[in-house]
């Protein structure tokens, strides 16, 4: 089969590899016909984490089942699926309680599992014609229609960004009546901030310096803020100061509340310096959001940080470790979540709410390509072009169709 396969640095190609095929007596194989390009994945494209050549890329992957294992009974072929990222065996410690995202079986050498990326198991991506799916029960989330449908884009999202976004929101406890401040419009921000507003958010701050981006926020009812303009924290405040209506509603006091109740770190380790974008600033996301979040309010970080980044800024970054402003998250007494998301906890939930028309998250969308054109779409959306802020992969079709 033909499949996206990393090279090193900057540099993905298409090659035929081998088929995959059923191993175990739980194992599916699905048939790709949707597979997503994430901004997860450009940590090994660029050679930020300790990945060696040779692997196949992706991990938001759906398509149709093309051959079960012998034990598989609620599985059938010609089904439609869509797999969360999160590779789990359903029957362990953590999974029983609903944290796939750290099982403790599917990968010898930490808890957690997912396709196509480095450090979380053998198993290959989805970027490609075939998919094994291991322990398939657990793994694949079944879905209503037929491939290539109105419904398709949506629920790709399921396998990873839309759960995500989610997780961030309910990490940072977004509540009817919340205000939230999301750093990052990359897709997992703006579905973050989506996600807030599904939860019932009042005031949801995008903060970014991508106009494209910025355009997609205010799009869903966000108020984009441009830290090109200044920095975020200080602009979310005034914002809100400057509001007849927030600032009326405040007694003595309050205005030590102007800041947002809840935030979330859709950025993660490769964070801009909001003075210089042109370098990176590990810390200054987190940094804001110790500033901009207020006393008793919530923090959920969903972007990645990783313990090993070759391109790190010093040796310390090198290894994952960062001076972060304890003090300050200490003294304000805000909660704290991180992690990779449990994408099943949420998964059916979210189906259910696309399937009612009640959630569309594939408004971030911008791209179908055929597998071939994979390097070019990597290239680009490592370069955060126009009409590259969420590329889907459609194995079967040959020509791209920008939407």
């Amino acid at each position: 089969m033909r499949a996206v396969v990393w090279k090193g640095p900057g540099k993905v190609s298409v090659d035929e590899v081998q088929d995959p095929r059923v191993e175990r007596a739980t194992d599916v194989v699905v048939r790709i016909t949707t597979a997503g390009i994430c901004g997860s994945d450009l940590h090994m494209y660029e050679g930020r984490t300790a990945a060696q050549p040779g692997v196949v890329m992706g991990h938001e992957n759906m398509g149709v089942i093309e051959e079960v294992g012998s034990a598989v009974q609620q599985l059938r072929k010609g089904d439609r699926v869509v797999l969360p990222f999160n590779v789990s065996c359903g029957t362990c410690f953590n999974c029983t309680r609903g944290y796939t995202s750290a099982c403790l079986v599917a990968n010898d050498d930490a808890a957690g599992a997912a396709y196509g990326y480095v450090g979380m198991g053998p198993y290959k991506g989805g970027q490609a014609e075939l998919l094994r799916v291991p322990w398939g029960e657990a793994n694949c989330i079944k879905l209503p229609g037929t491939p290539g449908d109105e419904l398709e884009d949506d629920f790709l999202l399921l396998s990873d960004i839309f759960p995500t976004g989610y997780h961030a929101a309910q990490m940072a406890n977004v509540q009817p009546g919340s205000t939230v401040a999301v750093f990052g419009a990359g897709p997992v921000g703006l579905l973050a901030a989506y996600s807030a507003m599904l939860r019932g958010a009042a005031e949801v701050y995008v903060v970014d310096a991508i106009p494209e981006r910025l355009k997609k926020a205010e799009q869903i009812g966000a108020i984009a803020v441009d830290f090109r303009k200044g920095p975020p924290a200080e602009q979310i405040r005034n914002l809100r100061l400057q509001n007849p209506l927030v600032r009326g509603a405040m007694r003595r006091g309050e205005e030590k509340m102007a800041g947002v109740m809840c935030g979330i770190d859709a950025v993660g380790y490769q964070a801009k310096d909001f003075a210089d974008p042109s370098q990176e600033d590990h810390t200054s996301v987190t940094e804001q959001l110790a500033e901009v979040v207020n006393p008793t309010g919530a923090l959920g970080i969903i972007g990645v940080f990783l313990p090993q980044d070759p391109g790190g800024k010093g040796q310390a970054a090198k290894h994952g470790e960062y001076q972060l402003p304890w003090g300050k998250l200490w003294e304000k007494g805000v909660q704290l979540g991180m992690g990779q998301t449990p994408v099943k906890h949420y998964s059916l939930v979210l189906r259910d709410l696309i399937i009612a028309g009640r959630a569309k998250p594939s408004f971030i969308v911008s791209r179908h390509i055929p597998l071939a054109d994979a390097p070019d779409a990597y290239q680009k959306f490592d370069r955060r072009e126009p009409g590259y802020t969420k590329v889907l992969i459609r194995p079967a079709e040959q020509v791209a169709t920008p939407l």
